[in-house]
């Protein structure tokens, strides 16, 4: 029993909701083609997974320990099955190279007509692709990159050596930099859509553009980030 004189079983039950949650939000970003019944049910594994491994000494709560590591199982399942073509992932990677190039070169944020006449695309083109890439850029706070271990382990993982803390934590660091080098719009989108959780459409009602539009903002607010990790990403 823990301290709150639960049961395992009573806190999965108690807690089903938040995975259910937790998916519904995360499938706001994916491509039709995911089931969100396959995320609440690698979600369930995560939930169950926190319920035996929970420490309640640690000081964290139970809620905000079992949403890290559902979150970290529904990350896992869209990784082992990831549903975005290939051509998808290179043209997001061009993106992100061509944002580099020319922010580089002005030594500021690049705006969509210089990204698209770096690629030598035009506009409605260059917003297709970030369209396009909406699922493959799978995003949050806690997990960044398929190579970082971050607070959402997936739930085989084994605890991380004092010098990978360390790495995790200057990444944590650097990240938190870099977002606020994010162009104004681009760093509110970033706190409404992961610090307090609102769906595109709310987004969008706050930034004045229609729910494509934001979708195709997170894309490039993603690259963006990308671009300025990029030497922590190629680790």
């Amino acid at each position: 029993m823990y301290a709150s004189g639960q049961s395992k079983t009573e806190l999965v039950e108690q807690h089903a909701s938040l995975v259910k949650r937790i998916a519904y939000h995360l499938i706001a970003r994916l491509p039709a083609s995911v089931d969100v019944e396959d995320l609440i049910q690698a979600g369930m594994i995560g939930l169950l997974d926190a319920s035996h491994q929970f420490n309640a000494s640690q000081g964290a709560s139970f809620e905000t320990y079992a949403g890290i590591r559902i979150r970290g199982a529904m990350l896992d399942e869209i990784r082992r099955n990831d549903w975005a073509p290939r051509s998808v992932h290179k043209k997001a990677r061009e993106i992100s190279e061509g944002m580099h190039q020319v922010e580089q070169r002005l030594g500021r944020n690049a705006t969509d007509k210089e990204v698209a006449s770096e690629l030598g695309m035009d506009i409605s083109e260059y917003h297709q692709h970030l369209q396009d890439s909406t699922g493959h850029q799978l995003f949050s706070l806690d997990e960044f990159t398929d190579s970082d271990q971050t607070q959402a382990h997936p739930i085989s993982d084994t605890p991380d050596s004092p010098e990978q803390e360390v790495h995790n934590d200057d990444f944590q660091e650097a990240l938190a930099q870099a977002i606020d080098t994010l162009p104004d719009r681009e760093r509110l989108l970033m706190s409404l859509y992961y610090n307090d959780e609102l769906n595109l459409k709310e987004i969008g009602e706050v930034l004045g553009v229609s729910e494509s539009r934001v979708s195709q903002i997170h894309s490039q607010t993603v690259l963006r980030l990308r671009s300025k990790l990029r030497d922590w990403i190629m680790q």
